[in-house]
């Protein structure tokens, strides 16, 4: 009894061993960070010298900040590539699900967008959309279309960084809609084909409600993403596009912190950002969950 006890707390000391290194770098670089930003959210902070506490004064500029307002607008607007893309992914998922010859040719080449740089992927996009030169404007001057320049237009510069994100993230879609249509069990087709159901009957009574959890995960990690778009604007826009019409809410914390050395009011709008993020995600759970208790 007395070894058993030994050999237990030998097995606990190895045990905390291994999970201490996640610990401290959840500590250091994720819950520290966290409570040292909120508490910055209430001060008057440059980054570098002390900071003024200043209470609710930041949240109440943000209120009539007409940047911040345009900025959250951008932010929700490129989000409707998400159901975009959701779409596309699950066509092109069928469609490579099938025992054709070439499928896997296919999901490599579509897959390629999504582990190349997206330095370099953003930068061969903002020529293609150059107004002069650009390869999207030549191929419509074959079609007699006068094409705009899509960065530098009010109008043109959102869809065009939405069709980016389209294209950056369409293999990896697609690849989850595949490993969720190839674990739906064929014994639910073969049934329903001797029940006499159509294919379209058969997409919406089987295949949507398996893949139903894959959609859960792409639809909430894909508002978590589009919440903290930057790199891509900050590329291909290096100043927020014309009149400001495609700065999001972390590419205008990026310049009011490290270009105004506004910190204070840059650490209040990720706080925003952060409970924005925080209510979306437990409202998706709560809809995931409540239409799990119906069907």
């Amino acid at each position: 009894m007395k070894t058993k006890s030994r050999l237990y707390r030998k097995e606990a000391y190895y045990g905390y061993l291994f999970i201490l290194p996640p610990v401290l770098g959840f500590l250091l670089f994720a819950l520290f960070p966290l409570g040292y930003s909120i508490y910055g959210s209430f001060t008057d902070w440059d980054g570098l010298g002390q900071m003024s506490f200043i209470g609710l004064d930041n949240f109440k500029e943000m209120v009539e900040d007409e940047l911040f307002h345009k900025a959250m607008y951008n932010t929700f607007y490129m989000m409707l590539g998400i159901p975009i893309g959701l779409f596309l992914a699950m066509l092109i998922a069928l469609g490579l699900n099938r025992r054709i010859a070439g499928t896997t040719a296919f999901r490599v080449v579509y897959y390629i967008p999504v582990i190349s740089s997206l330095a370099a992927v953003c930068i061969l996009w903002q020529l293609a959309y150059n107004g002069d030169f650009g390869l999207l404007n030549q191929a419509l001057e074959l079609v007699g279309i006068n094409g705009p320049n899509w960065l530098n237009n009010v109008s043109t510069v959102k869809p065009a960084i939405i069709l980016l994100l389209i294209w950056k993230g369409l293999g990896y879609t697609m690849l989850l809609y595949l490993a969720g249509l190839q674990s739906v069990p064929r014994d639910y087709y073969e049934a329903a084909d001797i029940d006499g159901a159509n294919a379209f009957r058969k997409f919406w009574s089987i295949t949507w409600p398996m893949v139903k959890p894959v959609t859960f995960f792409i639809v909430v990690t894909g508002i978590i993403g589009g919440s903290q778009l930057f790199p891509e604007v900050a590329i291909m826009t290096s100043t927020g596009g014309p009149e400001y019409s495609s700065a999001t809410v972390v590419f205008y914390v990026w310049q009011k912190a490290f270009g105004n050395l506004q910190m204070g009011y840059a650490s209040a709008m990720t706080v925003v950002l952060g409970l924005f993020i925080f209510i979306v995600t437990l409202a998706q759970f709560k809809l995931d969950r409540s239409s799990e208790i119906h069907d």
